[in-house]
């Protein structure tokens, strides 16, 4: 079987970048952070600039965090700007790479199957790299790091773990070389998807790096952690099989839409109400817009961080698949009041609807037990959403407000104009 290559591109400190780019700065010398100023100094920084990372400041830290000492600009989100930018990169690497060879991880991170072109450029994978991060950097200024591997795990190892490290910010894994290099490599956690949780349960039985968990007894990892002890395995070894082909073919059993939203304070029971409220009526604008109906909810409130007290999870029973803001919003505020604790500040609230389904593809129906006049309601209703839909499409979310958004601690008219929940400035 002949080898494959893959490239893990990484945009350095991409929002920060962004920011000193349109600024005329170099990122590399100019201490930069990207917050929200009209949030406390307990706000996260989106990104801080190579130059604040030299310093010893911590990627995603929070503003109070960053020693008083260090001067630094504070530039405000612009959500937009930051697409805009990530949208002209993929430009350059459709210049190289054909979309199907692609694999978009996120805004800043990309894995590109470069087996098929080598030949095609004469060149090296590390050739083919470095001619893509100067035609990046050519095109908007933006430095990029990069991974290079004989599979897509060893590609993001290459970029997370070796690249930072290289003067040319390119690093280059196989195997081999991997289990050479990166079999005693510590903490644990610099590994993708190894988290803080799966490195303490390792730590319990003394495994502490990836070459302890290629010779640890395999029933020990699998009664520790089930199937996902198999990926475990694998990646200590360097294996992965699956390919961006694989990726782009891959079809989830399920479908679901999710929102979350952070409060920016502690809210009381009737103040979260309303932004559980708003936060229903967007997904449910998100429904029609995609054609789906959903025949369950899943909800979970978070209790202010100063409380140690446990998620509250509610389960909505739709009795039958539906896209009716009515039907979803009344039954999930049902739940939402028998579960919720009426006493304890809120500060976070998280909404799936699930199992959905194209709404083209199941007959309109309505239960046999609501009669004609609650049918025609119905009807009526839909008709209404889709025409307040193409209006929130055309003229953006705010064209059509309810009272309840001008309630005190609603919320979505200002993240109407968030994307991701930050300002999309420009």
């Amino acid at each position: 079987m002949n080898t494959r290559y893959y490239l893990c591109i990484d945009l350095k400190s991409f929002f920060a970048s962004v920011e000193c780019v349109e600024r005329g700065l170099d990122p590399m010398k100019v201490n930069l952070i990207v917050a929200d100023p009209e949030r406390s100094e307990k706000t996260i920084c989106l990104a801080i600039t190579p130059a604040m990372k030299e310093l010893g400041v911590k990627n995603r830290c929070r503003v109070f965090e960053i020693p008083k000492n260090i001067k630094y600009i504070t530039a405000p989100p612009r959500m937009q700007k930051y697409i805009d930018y990530s949208a002209k990169i993929y430009g350059v690497y459709l210049k190289y790479i054909a979309p199907e060879d692609m694999h978009i991880y996120s805004i800043d991170e990309v894995f590109l199957d470069v087996t098929n072109y080598l030949g095609i450029y004469k060149c090296t994978p590390k050739e083919l790299a470095v001619s893509i991060m100067k035609d990046v950097f050519k095109t908007t200024g933006i430095r990029a790091t990069c991974g290079i591997g004989t599979n897509l795990y060893l590609a993001k190892i290459a970029l997370d773990i070796t690249a930072k490290h290289s003067p040319d910010f390119i690093g280059e894994l196989n195997r081999k070389s991997y289990c050479e290099k990166l079999w005693d490599h510590t903490p644990l956690t610099d590994f993708w998807r190894i988290g803080i949780g799966t490195a303490n349960r390792l730590q319990k039985y003394g495994i502490t790096t990836m070459g302890q968990i290629a010779k640890a007894n395999e029933d020990l990892l699998y009664k520790e952690f089930g199937v996902d002890a198999e990926l475990l395995i694998d990646h200590a070894y360097g294996i992965e099989p699956t390919t961006i082909a694989d990726i782009k073919s891959y079809k989830p059993k399920n479908h679901g839409i999710s929102s979350g939203q952070v409060l920016m304070r502690d809210y009381t029971f009737r103040e979260a109400k309303i932004v559980f409220k708003e936060m229903l009526d967007n997904m449910c604008l998100e429904l029609i817009n995609r054609e789906l109906v959903t025949n369950s909810i899943t909800f979970y409130i978070i209790y202010s961080n100063g409380l140690e007290i446990s998620p509250t999870r509610g389960n909505v029973n739709l009795g039958g698949y539906t896209q009716s803001e009515g039907v979803i919003i009344s039954s999930a505020v049902r739940v939402f009041d028998e579960k919720v604790s009426f006493s304890t500040p809120i500060r976070k609230i998280n909404i799936s609807f699930n199992n959905l389904k194209d709404n083209r593809n199941i007959p309109y129906q309505t239960n046999l037990f609501q009669g004609e006049h609650k049918a025609e309601e119905l009807i009526r209703e839909k008709a209404k959403q889709h025409a307040v839909a193409g209006i929130k499409t055309r003229f953006g979310k705010n064209a059509i407000l309810k009272a309840l958004d001008f309630q005190n601690g609603a919320t979505a008219r200002e993240r109407n104009h968030q994307i991701g929940g930050h300002k999309s400035g420009m």
